[in-house]
Protein backbone atom coordinates (compact mmCIF):
# COMPACT_ATOMS: atom_id res chain seq x y z
CA UNK A 1 0.00 0.00 0.00
CA UNK A 2 1.59 3.10 -1.02
CA UNK A 3 0.49 6.10 0.92
CA UNK A 4 1.32 9.79 0.62
CA UNK A 5 4.65 11.38 2.46
CA UNK A 6 5.13 14.87 2.89
CA UNK A 7 8.19 16.88 4.02
CA UNK A 8 7.85 20.70 3.34
CA UNK A 9 8.16 21.30 6.50
CA UNK A 10 8.07 25.43 5.78
CA UNK A 11 5.26 24.73 3.97
CA UNK A 12 3.22 22.72 7.11
CA UNK A 13 4.22 25.47 9.61
CA UNK A 14 3.81 28.54 7.80
CA UNK A 15 0.39 28.10 6.82
CA UNK A 16 -1.01 26.49 10.03
CA UNK A 17 -1.64 23.03 8.80
CA UNK A 18 -4.05 20.50 11.10
CA UNK A 19 -1.91 17.95 12.56
CA UNK A 20 -2.75 14.88 14.46
CA UNK A 21 -0.06 13.77 16.50
CA UNK A 22 0.04 9.82 17.62
CA UNK A 23 2.88 9.87 20.15
CA UNK A 24 1.64 9.12 23.85
CA UNK A 25 0.43 12.21 26.41
CA UNK A 26 3.26 12.18 28.37
CA UNK A 27 5.50 13.08 24.64
CA UNK A 28 3.27 15.69 23.92
CA UNK A 29 3.23 17.14 26.53
CA UNK A 30 6.89 17.51 26.65
CA UNK A 31 6.91 19.28 23.28
CA UNK A 32 4.49 19.94 20.11
CA UNK A 33 3.63 22.08 17.59
CA UNK A 34 0.95 24.57 18.16
CA UNK A 35 -1.09 23.56 15.36
CA UNK A 36 -0.96 19.70 16.63
CA UNK A 37 -3.97 17.40 18.70
CA UNK A 38 -2.95 14.76 20.55
CA UNK A 39 -4.90 11.50 19.46
CA UNK A 40 -2.26 9.12 20.32
CA UNK A 41 -2.00 5.58 19.08
CA UNK A 42 -1.23 4.15 22.45
CA UNK A 43 -1.66 5.55 25.94
CA UNK A 44 1.00 6.10 28.37
CA UNK A 45 0.73 2.98 29.55
CA UNK A 46 0.53 0.33 26.37
CA UNK A 47 3.67 2.83 25.21
CA UNK A 48 5.31 1.59 28.57
CA UNK A 49 4.71 -2.21 28.02
CA UNK A 50 5.36 -1.86 24.46
CA UNK A 51 8.68 -0.47 25.20
CA UNK A 52 9.74 -3.16 27.61
CA UNK A 53 8.82 -5.69 25.46
CA UNK A 54 11.15 -3.94 22.29
CA UNK A 55 14.26 -4.01 25.08
CA UNK A 56 13.77 -7.46 26.40
CA UNK A 57 12.01 -9.23 23.45
CA UNK A 58 13.08 -7.21 20.27
CA UNK A 59 10.95 -5.72 17.11
CA UNK A 60 8.57 -8.41 16.34
CA UNK A 61 7.49 -9.60 19.72
CA UNK A 62 6.91 -5.36 20.71
CA UNK A 63 5.02 -4.96 17.43
CA UNK A 64 2.36 -8.23 18.32
CA UNK A 65 1.99 -7.02 21.98
CA UNK A 66 1.16 -3.45 20.16
CA UNK A 67 -1.52 -4.95 18.18
CA UNK A 68 -2.87 -7.61 21.65
CA UNK A 69 -3.07 -4.10 23.28
CA UNK A 70 -4.70 -1.66 20.90
CA UNK A 71 -7.38 -3.87 19.35
CA UNK A 72 -11.38 -4.50 18.66
CA UNK A 73 -13.14 -1.64 20.69
CA UNK A 74 -10.03 0.32 21.58
CA UNK A 75 -8.61 0.19 18.05
CA UNK A 76 -12.31 1.54 16.85
CA UNK A 77 -12.13 4.53 18.96
CA UNK A 78 -8.86 5.60 18.35
CA UNK A 79 -9.73 5.16 14.42
CA UNK A 80 -12.98 6.97 14.72
CA UNK A 81 -11.18 9.86 16.44
CA UNK A 82 -9.26 9.85 13.55
CA UNK A 83 -11.40 10.40 11.11
CA UNK A 84 -13.06 12.97 12.81
CA UNK A 85 -10.23 14.83 12.76
CA UNK A 86 -9.83 14.62 9.04
CA UNK A 87 -13.38 15.47 9.00
CA UNK A 88 -13.08 18.49 10.53
CA UNK A 89 -9.77 19.13 9.00
CA UNK A 90 -9.33 17.67 5.50
CA UNK A 91 -6.03 18.76 4.85
CA UNK A 92 -4.53 17.82 8.11
CA UNK A 93 -2.02 15.30 8.08
CA UNK A 94 -0.47 13.17 10.88
CA UNK A 95 2.88 12.42 12.39
CA UNK A 96 4.99 10.31 15.21
CA UNK A 97 8.40 10.59 17.02
CA UNK A 98 10.29 9.89 14.02
CA UNK A 99 7.54 9.05 11.06
CA UNK A 100 7.96 5.51 11.71
CA UNK A 101 6.13 2.52 12.82
CA UNK A 102 3.46 4.56 14.99
CA UNK A 103 2.33 7.11 12.05
CA UNK A 104 2.71 4.02 9.43
CA UNK A 105 0.14 1.78 11.82
CA UNK A 106 -2.01 5.23 11.79
CA UNK A 107 -2.19 6.16 8.50
CA UNK A 108 -2.66 2.24 7.37
CA UNK A 109 -5.48 2.00 9.94
CA UNK A 110 -7.19 5.41 8.01
CA UNK A 111 -7.01 3.94 5.04
CA UNK A 112 -8.60 0.77 5.73
CA UNK A 113 -11.02 3.45 6.94
CA UNK A 114 -11.30 5.36 4.14
CA UNK A 115 -9.58 7.81 4.83
CA UNK A 116 -6.11 9.51 3.41
CA UNK A 117 -4.03 11.32 5.50
CA UNK A 118 -0.39 12.38 4.70
CA UNK A 119 2.60 11.35 6.99
CA UNK A 120 5.10 13.93 8.13
CA UNK A 121 8.42 12.31 6.87
CA UNK A 122 10.97 12.15 9.72
CA UNK A 123 7.60 12.74 12.26
CA UNK A 124 8.21 15.28 15.18
CA UNK A 125 11.52 14.88 15.57
CA UNK A 126 12.47 16.13 11.57
CA UNK A 127 9.65 19.72 12.35
CA UNK A 128 11.25 20.15 15.31
CA UNK A 129 14.78 19.87 13.65
CA UNK A 130 13.36 22.37 10.96
CA UNK A 131 12.72 24.98 13.26
CA UNK A 132 15.66 24.70 15.73
CA UNK A 133 18.19 24.90 12.65
CA UNK A 134 15.66 27.93 10.91
CA UNK A 135 16.29 29.84 14.55
CA UNK A 136 19.81 28.89 14.61
CA UNK A 137 20.69 30.40 11.04
CA UNK A 138 18.01 33.16 11.16
CA UNK A 139 20.02 34.92 14.18
CA UNK A 140 23.47 34.23 12.88
CA UNK A 141 22.02 36.05 9.75
CA UNK A 142 19.92 38.75 10.92
CA UNK A 143 19.53 41.52 13.36
CA UNK A 144 16.73 42.51 15.14
CA UNK A 145 15.58 45.83 16.43
CA UNK A 146 14.80 46.14 20.10
CA UNK A 147 12.27 48.10 21.80
CA UNK A 148 12.89 49.28 25.16
CA UNK A 149 11.92 51.82 28.22
CA UNK A 150 10.84 51.75 31.63
CA UNK A 151 8.40 49.62 33.47
CA UNK A 152 5.05 50.84 32.26
CA UNK A 153 5.63 52.05 28.90
CA UNK A 154 3.79 50.00 26.56
CA UNK A 155 5.98 48.29 25.26
CA UNK A 156 4.44 44.64 24.63
CA UNK A 157 1.53 46.62 22.87
CA UNK A 158 3.61 48.51 20.31
CA UNK A 159 5.34 44.60 19.42
CA UNK A 160 1.75 43.36 19.26
CA UNK A 161 0.53 46.46 16.95
CA UNK A 162 3.41 45.87 14.37
CA UNK A 163 3.20 43.82 11.43
CA UNK A 164 7.03 42.86 11.69
CA UNK A 165 6.71 42.99 15.46
CA UNK A 166 8.00 39.42 17.83
CA UNK A 167 5.67 38.82 20.33
CA UNK A 168 8.21 37.16 22.74
CA UNK A 169 6.03 37.48 25.95
CA UNK A 170 2.75 36.22 24.30
CA UNK A 171 4.92 32.95 23.05
CA UNK A 172 6.21 32.82 26.73
CA UNK A 173 2.59 33.49 28.12
CA UNK A 174 3.86 36.06 30.72
CA UNK A 175 4.52 39.79 31.05
CA UNK A 176 8.62 39.25 32.17
CA UNK A 177 8.44 40.85 35.20
CA UNK A 178 7.58 39.30 38.95
CA UNK A 179 4.20 40.93 38.82
CA UNK A 180 3.66 39.11 35.03
CA UNK A 181 3.08 35.84 36.04
CA UNK A 182 -0.31 34.45 33.78
CA UNK A 183 -3.67 32.97 35.55
CA UNK A 184 -3.18 29.28 33.93
CA UNK A 185 0.38 28.05 32.94
CA UNK A 186 3.46 28.92 30.89
CA UNK A 187 3.87 26.65 27.79
CA UNK A 188 6.62 23.66 28.22
CA UNK A 189 10.51 24.96 26.93
CA UNK A 190 10.35 23.33 23.78
CA UNK A 191 6.89 24.81 22.93
CA UNK A 192 7.95 28.02 24.04
CA UNK A 193 10.85 27.68 21.47
CA UNK A 194 8.89 26.32 18.44
CA UNK A 195 6.28 29.10 19.16
CA UNK A 196 8.99 31.67 18.71
CA UNK A 197 10.36 30.09 15.26
CA UNK A 198 6.95 29.57 13.59
CA UNK A 199 6.01 33.51 14.39
CA UNK A 200 9.53 34.61 13.34
CA UNK A 201 9.15 32.40 9.99
CA UNK A 202 5.64 33.86 9.45
CA UNK A 203 7.00 37.47 10.06
CA UNK A 204 10.02 37.09 7.48
CA UNK A 205 7.49 35.12 5.00
CA UNK A 206 5.31 38.45 4.80
CA UNK A 207 8.07 41.08 5.10
CA UNK A 208 11.05 39.58 3.84
CA UNK A 209 13.30 42.76 3.64
CA UNK A 210 12.20 43.73 6.77
CA UNK A 211 14.08 43.67 9.91
CA UNK A 212 11.85 42.23 13.32
CA UNK A 213 11.58 43.93 16.29
CA UNK A 214 11.50 42.22 19.73
CA UNK A 215 10.50 43.88 23.16
CA UNK A 216 14.03 44.31 25.24
CA UNK A 217 13.67 40.78 27.37
CA UNK A 218 16.07 39.45 30.34
CA UNK A 219 17.37 36.05 29.25
CA UNK A 220 14.59 34.36 31.39
CA UNK A 221 10.72 35.21 30.79
CA UNK A 222 9.12 33.71 33.97
CA UNK A 223 10.71 30.37 34.11
CA UNK A 224 10.93 29.99 30.33
CA UNK A 225 14.48 31.12 28.80
CA UNK A 226 14.99 32.97 25.42
CA UNK A 227 17.56 30.54 23.66
CA UNK A 228 21.50 31.46 24.18
CA UNK A 229 21.97 32.05 20.02
CA UNK A 230 18.68 34.15 19.86
CA UNK A 231 18.88 36.42 23.09
CA UNK A 232 22.85 36.86 22.23
CA UNK A 233 21.64 38.16 19.10
CA UNK A 234 19.22 40.48 20.62
CA UNK A 235 22.03 41.44 23.07
CA UNK A 236 23.98 43.16 20.22
CA UNK A 237 21.23 44.60 18.04
CA UNK A 238 20.16 48.39 17.50
CA UNK A 239 17.85 49.41 20.44
CA UNK A 240 14.89 52.53 20.40
CA UNK A 241 13.96 53.76 23.98
CA UNK A 242 10.75 54.80 24.63
CA UNK A 243 10.61 57.99 26.97
CA UNK A 244 7.98 58.41 29.34
CA UNK A 245 6.53 60.71 32.63
CA UNK A 246 6.54 58.58 35.69
CA UNK A 247 2.62 59.54 36.07
CA UNK A 248 1.51 58.30 32.87
CA UNK A 249 3.74 54.91 33.61
CA UNK A 250 2.27 54.52 37.52
CA UNK A 251 -1.18 54.67 35.59
CA UNK A 252 -0.25 51.94 33.46
CA UNK A 253 1.07 49.83 35.59
CA UNK A 254 -2.12 50.63 38.05
CA UNK A 255 -4.33 49.76 35.03
CA UNK A 256 -2.50 46.17 33.77
CA UNK A 257 -1.24 44.67 37.31
CA UNK A 258 -4.15 45.97 39.47
CA UNK A 259 -7.24 46.98 37.66
CA UNK A 260 -7.20 44.56 34.64
CA UNK A 261 -5.40 41.52 36.86
CA UNK A 262 -8.08 41.92 39.12
CA UNK A 263 -11.07 41.44 36.27
CA UNK A 264 -9.26 38.60 34.97
CA UNK A 265 -8.72 36.78 38.05
CA UNK A 266 -12.15 37.22 38.96
CA UNK A 267 -13.58 35.88 35.85
CA UNK A 268 -11.35 33.17 36.38
CA UNK A 269 -11.56 32.02 39.65
CA UNK A 270 -14.68 32.90 40.34
CA UNK A 271 -15.96 32.75 43.99
CA UNK A 272 -12.19 32.18 44.64
CA UNK A 273 -10.93 35.37 42.70
CA UNK A 274 -10.46 38.14 45.75
CA UNK A 275 -8.51 35.47 47.66
CA UNK A 276 -6.34 34.51 44.58
CA UNK A 277 -5.71 38.11 43.44
CA UNK A 278 -4.43 39.06 46.85
CA UNK A 279 -2.25 35.88 46.78
CA UNK A 280 -1.09 37.19 43.49
CA UNK A 281 -0.12 40.76 44.71
CA UNK A 282 1.82 39.47 47.75
CA UNK A 283 3.83 36.58 45.89
CA UNK A 284 4.84 38.85 42.89
CA UNK A 285 6.01 40.83 46.01
CA UNK A 286 8.13 38.49 47.61
CA UNK A 287 10.02 37.57 44.32
CA UNK A 288 11.59 40.32 44.29
CA UNK A 289 12.12 40.43 48.06
CA UNK A 290 16.20 39.62 48.05
CA UNK A 291 16.80 43.08 45.91
CA UNK A 292 14.71 44.99 48.07
CA UNK A 293 15.82 44.14 51.21
CA UNK A 294 13.75 42.90 54.54
CA UNK A 295 12.89 46.53 55.48
CA UNK A 296 11.66 47.69 52.48
CA UNK A 297 9.95 44.61 51.77
CA UNK A 298 7.88 44.85 54.87
CA UNK A 299 7.11 48.59 54.44
CA UNK A 300 5.48 47.58 50.86
CA UNK A 301 3.85 44.73 52.37
CA UNK A 302 1.84 47.00 54.47
CA UNK A 303 0.96 49.28 51.83
CA UNK A 304 -0.57 46.50 49.72
CA UNK A 305 -2.14 44.44 52.40
CA UNK A 306 -3.93 48.66 53.26
CA UNK A 307 -4.61 48.28 49.28
CA UNK A 308 -6.12 45.11 49.24
CA UNK A 309 -8.20 45.71 52.76
CA UNK A 310 -9.80 48.77 50.91
CA UNK A 311 -9.62 48.61 47.47
CA UNK A 312 -13.65 48.22 47.34
CA UNK A 313 -14.07 51.36 49.19
CA UNK A 314 -11.59 53.57 47.29
CA UNK A 315 -11.91 51.72 44.10
CA UNK A 316 -8.24 50.39 43.91
CA UNK A 317 -6.68 53.76 44.30
CA UNK A 318 -4.63 53.31 47.35
CA UNK A 319 -2.92 50.18 45.16
CA UNK A 320 -1.01 53.02 43.70
CA UNK A 321 0.66 53.44 46.50
CA UNK A 322 2.57 50.74 46.86
CA UNK A 323 3.29 50.60 42.86
CA UNK A 324 4.43 54.01 42.83
CA UNK A 325 7.76 52.87 45.51
CA UNK A 326 8.21 49.34 43.81
CA UNK A 327 8.69 51.04 40.34
CA UNK A 328 10.55 53.84 42.14
CA UNK A 329 12.43 51.58 44.38
CA UNK A 330 13.28 48.26 42.64
CA UNK A 331 12.01 49.02 38.27
CA UNK A 332 13.25 51.90 37.47
CA UNK A 333 17.14 51.36 38.83
CA UNK A 334 17.23 48.18 37.52
CA UNK A 335 16.11 49.57 33.89
CA UNK A 336 18.48 52.23 34.18
CA UNK A 337 21.60 49.98 34.97
CA UNK A 338 20.48 47.32 32.13
CA UNK A 339 20.31 50.41 29.67
CA UNK A 340 23.64 52.16 30.20
CA UNK A 341 25.40 49.00 29.38
CA UNK A 342 23.80 48.77 26.54
CA UNK A 343 23.81 52.64 25.35
CA UNK A 344 26.01 52.74 22.50
CA UNK A 345 23.53 50.66 20.47
CA UNK A 346 20.85 53.11 21.21
CA UNK A 347 20.13 54.48 17.82
CA UNK A 348 16.75 56.32 18.70
CA UNK A 349 14.81 58.05 21.53
CA UNK A 350 11.60 59.72 22.08
CA UNK A 351 7.73 59.37 23.25
CA UNK A 352 5.75 56.95 22.32
CA UNK A 353 4.35 58.06 19.50
CA UNK A 354 7.86 59.19 18.33
CA UNK A 355 9.38 55.78 18.71
CA UNK A 356 6.38 54.06 16.93
CA UNK A 357 6.79 56.04 14.04
CA UNK A 358 10.12 55.74 13.59
CA UNK A 359 9.48 51.90 14.13
CA UNK A 360 7.02 52.21 11.23
CA UNK A 361 9.42 54.27 9.23
CA UNK A 362 12.18 51.73 9.77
Amino acid sequence: MSLPLINNYRQLLLNDIPMIDVRAPVEFVTGALPSATNLPLMTDEERHQVGLRYKNNGQESAIELGHQLVNGEIKQQRVDAWQAFMAANPNGVLYCARGGLRSQLTQEWLAEAGVECPKVEGGYKSLRGFLYQYLMDYCANNMFTIVSGMTGTGKTEIIQALPTGLDLEGAANHKGSSFGRPLDEQPAQINFENRIAIDLLKVEDQHPQSMVVLEDESRNIGARHIPHYFADRMATSQFVVIEMDFEERLERLWQEYVVERYLKTMAYFGANGEQAFANYLRESLLRVQKRLGGQRTKELMASMDNAIAIQHQDNFASHRHWLSLITKDYYDPMYNYQLDKKKELVVFRGSREAVIEWLKRG
